[in-house]
């Protein structure tokens, strides 16, 4: 089995599990990390179905005067684009909600990225959805790396990798943070 077999037939795996498993819950255990509270520009992105949500970490990044970048793809790449909280500034592109305003050229201030997983391995690999958007935009944008995953998505198993997957600073669930060593 290929390493791209093996990662689709793991995320096909885990999709399902996450669906099964699915209880909604906020991820506001972040917003206590110094990487998160000395940021005064941080990269996220807006939640869909049954991905950890980010409508609370946003709201509060926002009332805390952070800069609050959000990613639009375009063409194999993501763009990052400043959102003010404005729902009439996002928009619906199949099933990404993606904000609507020119791109960021600059991102050299991100203090920190949080990115959406499916799965997250003792050493920092994610799993994400198969596009390699953010394997494609981590290695450009300075700042801390978090990921978020349900309870019981963080895995002590090794998940498939490919040599252009990019490890992680950390991972959140609910209820917890865990740093990476690097």
């Amino acid at each position: 089995m290929t390493q791209n077999t093996a990662k689709k037939a793991a995320r096909e795996r885990y999709r399902r599990e996450r669906v099964q498993r699915f209880i909604p819950s906020n991820f506001n255990v972040i917003l206590k990390c110094p990487e998160i509270l000395n940021a005064s520009t941080i990269c996220s992105y807006v939640s869909y179905a049954q991905e950890p949500s980010t409508i609370e970490i946003n709201q509060a990044f926002l009332k805390d005067g952070k800069k609050l970048l959000l990613p639009r793809v375009n063409g194999a790449q993501i763009e990052w684009v400043q959102w003010n909280g404005d729902e009439s500034q996002l928009k619906v592109t199949k099933k990404l909600t993606e904000p609507i305003g020119p791109a960021e050229i600059d991102v050299r201030d991100v203090g920190a990225v949080i990115t959406p997983a499916l799965r997250i391995d003792q050493d920092g690999f994610r799993m994400g959805q198969g596009g390699g958007f953010y394997d494609r935009a981590l290695p450009g944008l300075p700042g801390w790396k978090i990921g978020l995953v349900h309870a019981g998505e963080l895995t002590s198993e090794i998940l498939p990798r490919e040599a252009h997957d990019i490890p992680l600073d950390a991972a959140a669930t609910p209820s917890l943070i865990v740093r990476f060593n690097r």
